[in-house]
């Protein structure tokens, strides 16, 4: 007869082991957020940088440095680097090793061709789904730019410049075009580097208000001629040369 007090007491050992505990499970998914999380920090931190104009385009990005930089393998190392790679943020030569991309003159060209394109794309939807919430954060973003430019934070103004297109097109809800403004506006930066730019010229302080201010009143013509008037700017600045000095790594991340 069937006692429901012996079931599970004749399963064979092998199955007991593969039933994961409560606990197992937890912990997995514990270790597996603490990789990820791990993993998308190392990627910010070397974003930012980027960003930020700490690293230069040509800048060598040595696993093994940064694995002692990072305190992680030189395996975590290498996905972070892909996964830039993959962004066209980091060049990755065969026997050489991983460096920032460092955008051709025709590459350049193509940058602000692309951008010209997608751009007027994403004002357009983004006012077409504009709401208080989405208009303020916009609002905020550029307080924090003008604080920038206020306290003369050149680092801070080059990234948030490159941040409000691409949060512009996060607001605007297509993921796609998120994707490729997120890369297309580090691309901008690094050719800002490279082609010595000089920041007060390639992004004016008040555009970017001029243009959240078209957002605002709905007025989608006018916010598309701005930013293609933005990007103008921004692409006559650039010289035809540039160069990139050597860095040290550590002191770069350091915390």
């Amino acid at each position: 007869m069937y006692d429901p007090r012996n079931f599970g007491n004749d399963l064979p050992a092998t199955l007991e082991l593969d039933m994961p505990t409560q606990p197992g499970r937890k912990a997995a998914a514990r270790t597996r957020l603490q990789r990820d999380s791990t993993h998308d920090e190392i990627y910010e931190r070397i974003y930012v940088a980027i960003l930020e104009h700490r690293l230069h385009p040509g800048t060598k990005l040595a696993e093994e440095r940064l694995a002692e930089i990072f305190d992680v393998s030189r395996a975590r190392i290498r996905e972070v680097l892909a996964r830039l790679a993959h962004e066209q943020i980091v060049e990755l030569v065969p026997q050489r090793g991983a460096y920032v991309a460092k955008p051709t003159i025709e590459q350049a060209r193509d940058v602000f061709e692309a951008r010209r394109l997608i751009e007027p794309a994403v004002l357009r939807r983004l006012i077409a789904t504009l709401t208080p919430e989405k208009l303020a954060r916009l609002s905020q973003h550029n307080d924090l730019e003008v604080d920038a430019r206020q306290r003369e934070d050149n680092r801070a103004v080059v990234r948030l410049s490159g941040e409000f297109h691409s949060l512009a097109a996060e607001l605007a809800g297509n993921s796609a075009l998120a994707r490729s403004m997120r890369e297309l506006s580090v691309l901008t930066c690094l050719m800002i580097v490279l082609y010595d730019a000089p920041t007060a010229t390639s992004c004016r302080a008040d555009e970017h208000s001029q243009i959240i201010d078209a957002i605002a009143k709905r007025d989608a013509a006018r916010a598309e001629r701005l930013m293609l008037e933005h990007l103008d700017h921004i692409q006559s600045s650039m010289k035809l040369e540039g160069a990139s000095d050597e860095v040290d790594l550590e002191e770069i991340f350091r915390r």
